[in-house]
């Protein structure tokens, strides 16, 4: 009996708590300065009036599905007697951010609610800080461990942020994303703070660092923000395989163009049968030409061969290129056929392999279908098999002559 007793109770306060309880909806409201939007408070019963305020607006808004007196605020829900009370907000300002509290009449009490309005605003510009120095003309070192650190200023909410190198994500080393909050004329606002650093290659020279940061307030027609930094960075000549250049002409003058990298400018030097030919001199037959700038850390270096012979074919040219961060060997072959001698079968030859293995099993397959069918030239008259009979016969004919 007790234990009936006690669900009843437990039921019927239950029932009462909920009928106490107004639920809102949203709990949270992020919009944008201009945003229309719709904000609802519910109440189990009927209830006798609706009033909401609104931060930034001086007087309390009255409302009901009849009455309106506020130009851009208007009663929002399925009426008192279904005990909804919410507003239609036509356009969102600024100063509306923060709580908006609405409170019910039920039966001689009060009740009340709130839901959190939230009207971002846009962030500064991106700006992307050095922790790393590079030297007096701008440059870093190759390895060097370079940090920046990138801030986005007064939004609300907070912005994210996020990194590329040359429009591509960056994959670099990042801290977490770091948030700090300030009040500027008793509005509250959010900047972010990120961390990157990795150490420094020759491919990083002359690539745009891009700290991108995204939005509420982003959209088609303002896009995210960014600020950007061109990395430069000082390396020795840069290794590579060894070279080869084809299509030379014999008893003509041959020019052989390496491209090679690196910052600052190499100095370049020849060396053919021990023989040292620094840029910008001629030993004999051979000319070494001043490095020419191509653009991204890459220059052209240059060797002119008079009269070339079958001989200076066969010879391997060694090319040193050195600048203040190191040197670098190279190994030069060069030939007077048209094209390097192919490894591999290329496209035309594979096709030709294929059609003439087609044809071949063709063929062999209409060899065994003309015997087995007695077809075309394997077709002929039968030969009979001697029997007994056969044979008796012709032994009676022998005997009768």
């Amino acid at each position: 009996m007790s234990r009936i007793v006690f669900i009843c109770l437990a039921a019927i306060l239950t029932d009462a708590l909920t009928w106490a309880q107004v639920n809102v909806e949203p709990n949270t409201a992020l919009l944008n300065e201009g945003d229309r939007t719709e904000l609802l408070c519910r109440y189990g019963r009927s209830i006798n009036y609706c009033r909401i305020e609104i931060p930034g607006e001086q007087k309390v808004l009255n409302l009901s599905p009849e009455w309106s007196k506020t130009p851009g605020f208007t009663y929002f829900g399925a009426g008192l007697t279904a005990g909804q009370c919410g507003v239609s907000i036509e356009r969102v300002k600024a100063s509306n951010n923060g709580q908006v509290k609405c409170s019910l009449g039920v039966e001689g009490e009060e009740l009340s609610g709130t839901i959190d309005l939230v009207v971002a605003l846009r962030p500064q510009q991106p700006i992307i800080e050095l922790l790393s120095r590079p030297n007096r003309e701008g440059y870093f070192n190759e390895g060097t461990e370079f940090r920046a650190r990138c801030s986005v200023r007064d939004g609300r909410p907070p912005a994210n942020i996020s990194w590329y190198i040359d429009n591509m994500p960056a994959n670099k080393r990042t801290t977490p994303l770091e948030v700090m909050s300030s009040t500027n004329d008793n509005v509250e606002l959010s900047t972010s703070v990120q961390e990157i650093q990795w150490h420094l290659s020759p491919e990083d020279s002359n690539r745009k660092l891009v700290c991108r940061s995204h939005h509420q307030t982003d959209r088609e027609s303002v896009p995210p923000q960014e600020a950007a930094y061109i990395i430069n960075v000082r390396y020795a000549p840069v290794h590579q395989p060894d070279a080869a250049v084809y299509g030379l002409y014999l008893e003509h003058t041959a020019i052989v163009n390496i491209t090679i990298r690196a910052s600052p400018q190499p100095k370049i030097e020849w060396t053919i049968d021990g023989a040292i030919v620094g840029q910008g001199r001629t030993d004999g037959r051979y000319s070494a030409y001043e490095p020419q700038y191509l653009g991204n850390d890459e220059y052209n270096v240059t060797l002119a061969i008079a009269g070339l012979t079958l001989e200076d074919t066969t010879k391997i040219y060694n090319l040193r290129a050195s600048n203040e961060l190191g040197l670098t060997d190279y190994q030069v072959r060069i030939s007077s056929s048209s094209k390097p001698p192919s490894s591999s079968l290329d496209v035309a030859a594979i096709v030709g392999i294929v059609v003439a293995v087609a044809v071949l099993v063709l063929v062999v397959l209409l060899i065994v279908f003309a015997r087995a069918t007695g077809r075309w030239c394997f077709g002929g008259k039968s030969i009979k098999t001697p029997t007994n009979e056969t044979k008796t016969n012709n032994s009676s004919m022998l005997n009768l002559y």
